[in-house]
């Protein structure tokens, strides 16, 4: 049977296809902008393809060493924070999924209170400060192995898992950390993923700890380092200006850089987002 395409469907296509041209135009135009010529780009009217096409913003982000201490400063923040936090957030989840656990509406309200109320960045800047994480590397990864709504997101997970698959590893004398790492670990591959998508992502384009909580330039994070370049687009007197670049051509070849690992990733993430939990338990 042929489906009956109507107005409603034309307007529609129309709509998603403004959406779309709108979600990916910017990321297009930083493209064009990366392989632009600089004195040809900052005379203007460079839209949707460059005029004089050139690799040497490219050539001048690429042998940066600022560029790659960033990146490994960055790299190994989002995997030990992305590690950590899901390991701390299951078992956390975990324990609050448990039907024994006591005092659970205390800890949980406990919880909630730290998400919804806190003391303001002075009072959390004095404290960075007092416990000795400010100018370090621990900075960017003791303060963000914990997330509260993402506890609860793999929470709500855990609770959907049949009590009977804990309930039979506990008759065969298996502790509790393996039911939790051999059972609800393996169940929960989909989101785990998912809330490592959304960690790796926060951390990868966070450049604020950088800016308030460190002074030394070798802790710069990839963000922060595309902030610099970016703000130094704005003036004339720009150490990279040349006739072939610009500090604005060179800021979206960076940003080019930066973003291919994340457009990477997000495909080898896609594929758990749709497992279905008691396939995975099937499997297992």
């Amino acid at each position: 049977m042929r489906t009956k395409f109507g107005v409603f469907d034309v307007v529609i296509y129309i709509l998603l296809t403004i959406f779309a041209f709108l979600t990916l135009y910017p990321f297009w135009y930083t493209i064009v902008g990366s392989f632009s010529h600089g004195t040809d780009y900052m005379a203007g009217g460079v839209w949707l393809y460059p005029r004089a096409f050139v690799f040497d913003n490219y050539l001048v982000v690429l042998t940066d060493i600022r560029l790659y201490r960033s990146l490994l400063i960055t790299v190994s923040r989002v995997i030990l924070v992305t590690v950590l936090q899901l390991l701390m957030i299951a078992m956390v989840a975990y324990a609050f999924s448990h039907p024994a656990l006591k005092g659970k509406k205390i800890f949980m309200w406990l919880n909630l209170f730290t998400m919804f109320f806190s003391g303001g960045i002075i009072p959390y800047f004095y404290i960075i400060n007092l416990i000795g994480l400010y100018d370090t590397y621990w900075v960017y990864i003791i303060p963000s192995i914990y997330s509260v709504y993402n506890m609860i997101i793999v929470l709500n997970f855990f609770k959907s898992i049949p009590a009977e698959f804990r309930d039979v590893a506990a008759l065969d004398g298996a502790s509790e950390f393996r039911i939790c790492f051999t059972i609800y670990f393996p169940l929960s591959k989909a989101v785990l993923a998912t809330v490592a998508l959304w960690v790796s992502t926060g951390i990868w384009n966070n450049f604020m700890t950088t800016s308030i909580y460190t002074q030394d330039s070798d802790l710069m994070t990839l963000q922060y380092y595309l902030q610099t370049l970016i703000q130094s687009s704005s003036g004339t007197d720009s150490p990279y200006a040349s006739e072939a670049v610009s500090a604005k051509t060179i800021s979206y070849a960076a940003m080019v850089v930066a973003t291919i690992p994340m457009i990477c990733l997000y495909p080898v993430m896609q594929k758990f987002f749709g497992k279905d939990m008691m396939v995975g338990g099937v499997k297992e």
